[in-house]
């Protein structure tokens, strides 16, 4: 064959069909980008409204464990209030009453667990093998210790109940209710208090050291339940 020859064209169908093969492939690749577009679009706005209910949730919770602060600081322990209910700042948002029950709950909560120590303790051998007598002198500090919280701990029970009936601040019985749940919360606290004098008068150092801490630390809380239980007055 000649390499000099002159090939001849492709036939017209063979030429427009290569035609529309080249615009189907533009029209794929057009496609292809518009699509990966729209889905970097709509990324971009999944990641800009992930971002904002983000931003949005942790300015309710820091606002919301600001409250639980600002509080606090009306209540004789501060800190120990900030730290037991700094945790239910997000379902207490900026209720006052929500954050008196709050804390009513933790200091029954923490009264319960003294009142299983000391009742522990009460059974607990002594080191020659016997138990405490109910008659001595530290048996029977123990035991009224034990009495005084669980009727703390009753009085709490009925002041947590009471609150259920506070109804909103203007209601014609908010006071009345208001009071019982003081009178029952102040009552848990004298309960308390009245423990530790039992200790202090009768029980011997080891023993006063073991309780007296978590007599003391439960009878912080109910302190502060009793300061914030009474700022509803003022709302």
């Amino acid at each position: 064959m000649c390499d000099l020859c002159i090939k001849p064209p492709p036939p017209l169908r063979d030429r427009q069909t290569t035609k529309r093969e080249r615009e189907r492939e533009s029209t794929k690749k057009v496609n292809m980008e518009q699509n990966s577009s729209s889905l970097m679009n709509t990324l971009l706005l999944i990641s800009v409204y992930l971002l904002t209910c983000t931003a949005i949730i942790y300015a309710a919770a820091s606002n919301s464990a600001d409250f639980v602060h600002r509080s606090c600081k009306t209540t004789r322990y501060p800190d120990v209030c900030y730290k037991s209910l700094v945790s239910y700042a997000p379902s207490v948002k900026h209720s006052p009453h929500r954050l008196a029950y709050a804390a009513l709950t933790v200091s029954i909560d923490r009264v319960r667990s003294v009142s299983s120590f000391v009742a522990h303790m009460s059974a607990r051998p002594k080191p020659n093998g016997f138990v405490e007598t109910e008659g001595s002198t530290e048996g029977g500090a123990i035991q009224d210790c034990t009495d005084n919280l669980k009727d703390s701990i009753d009085q709490l029970k009925q002041s947590i109940k009471e609150m259920g009936h506070l109804g909103r601040a203007k209601a014609s019985r908010y006071a009345w209710h208001l009071n019982n749940v003081e009178t029952w919360v102040s009552g848990a606290l004298t309960d308390e208090t009245t423990c530790l004098e039992s200790l202090s008068q009768s029980a011997g150092p080891k023993v006063k050291a073991a309780i007296r801490k978590k007599v003391v630390e439960a009878a912080q809380v109910t302190s502060n339940a009793l300061a914030l239980v009474n700022q509803l007055a003022t709302h």
